[in-house]
């Protein structure tokens, strides 16, 4: 009896899952297909955490000093950790009572109450992930030109111009059908940021051993003003490197039942950030001192003078370059489903099933897609030129 009780209980559930799935709309049904494991979800966590921005983590120690850049690093990674866990298993709970949220708009809305998703929580999740999408274009154009004047120092090519070319790129990887396609893409991902992260420290130690390096202070400079905002400016370039706006949708790509996928996915996640993370801090601030710069990358060339290995300069810009085509991309996928849903204007439903071939393809799935990037592109070129 015990037996044939959970038995219904786990069909019951299961209806309701169904039927809480054939009342989403199309950009739900098509972006947010539930097909992954926990290492696909260990996958676009990492590609959505561990990115670029890590290479400035040494230039936040030059505010904060070794112990309190150290301490800093620490207890952002536990509090990101455990607040991220907590998100996943409120997920969790909804989805084993038999009503999986896939969006942080949809939590707001059951948790906070109705308009809260549409009109609050919405609009800055939209707002912080379309800004990825674009200071990754920006960011991208700026590493294209620097790999471009390490090989023609005399070059006239214009900032604009790599723009350009990494906006025609992405726009043929936005055309991914669903965030869960994105699966291989973001496992190349999880290697690019490890490889940026070794030649980093690497190039760190080299450097910091070379003949040519600068002498080491670890003194924060500046007036007392100075050091106070110093250590602001400090703490959110940390707080940021661990940002992700994007859980709900990360778990979303998990096939139920999900309990359990979503905490193996961030212990995966969580190992990369401890092996990429610290290293590169660590060693960055111990090569330079209070002269790191915004990216470590930079001091790896001092006055026309190379500290590290031509060959190594040049891959610690190609592979955070390749790597942003994948965090653009991922980071495209909550607003991909904003525009293919309308959800500004009103809740639509999918009038095909989810299975449904046509409605995947219909003009209001696919224009959003072959849009979506050009006025991030044209944003990014506006504002490099000016």
């Amino acid at each position: 009896m015990g037996t044939l009780d959970r038995n219904v209980g786990m069909k019951d559930v299961e209806e309701s899952c169904t039927d809480s799935t054939n009342k989403l709309d199309a950009g739900a049904l098509f972006v947010l297909k539930s097909r992954g494991s926990w290492i696909h979800c260990g996958y676009h966590l990492t590609t959505a955490i561990v990115a670029t921005a890590l290479l400035s983590l040494p230039f936040a120690f030059a505010s904060l000093g070794w112990a309190a850049g150290v301490v800093c690093l620490i207890l952002e990674t536990v509090v990101s950790f455990y607040s991220y866990n907590l998100i996943s298993h409120v997920l969790e709970h909804h989805a084993q009572i038999g009503h999986r949220q896939l969006r942080f708009r949809d939590m707001a809305n059951d948790i906070l109450g109705s308009g809260w998703g549409r009109y609050y929580v919405g609009p800055i999740q939209f707002a912080v992930c379309f800004g990825t999408v674009i200071g990754s274009i920006l960011l991208a154009g700026q590493s294209l030109k620097a790999i471009y004047l390490i090989a023609y120092p005399d070059g006239t090519i214009k900032l604009y111009v790599f723009i350009i070319i990494f906006g025609a790129f992405s726009l043929v990887l936005a055309q991914m059908p669903s965030f869960h396609s994105l699966r291989h893409v973001n496992l190349v991902s999880v290697v690019l940021c490890l490889a940026y992260s070794l030649c980093a420290t690497v190039g760190s130690i080299y450097a910091g051993h070379s003949d040519k390096a600068l002498p080491r202070d670890y003194s924060i400079l500046g007036s007392s003003t100075q050091r106070t905002f110093g250590v602001f400016n400090a703490i959110s370039i940390i707080a940021a490197t661990f940002g992700n706006g994007i859980v709900p949708e990360i778990q979303a790509t998990a096939l139920a039942p999900v309990t359990g996928k979503m905490f193996k996915g961030l212990g995966l996640c969580y190992a990369i950030v401890a092996v990429t993370y610290f290293s590169v801090a660590i060693s960055g601030y111990w090569a330079f001192g209070n002269q790191s710069k915004s990216s470590i990358i930079s001091n790896f060339v001092v006055d026309g003078d190379n500290l590290a290995p031509m060959w190594l300069i040049y891959l610690s810009n190609i592979f955070p370059l390749l790597q942003l085509f994948a965090i653009a991309t991922v980071y495209l996928q909550p607003t991909n489903d904003l525009w293919n849903a309308y959800q500004w204007m009103q809740p639509r439903v999918s009038s095909q099933p989810a299975t449904s071939f046509h409605g995947f393809c219909c003009g209001r799935q696919q224009l959003p897609r072959q849009l979506q990037l050009q006025p991030c592109s044209l944003s990014s070129e506006t504002s490099m030129q000016s």
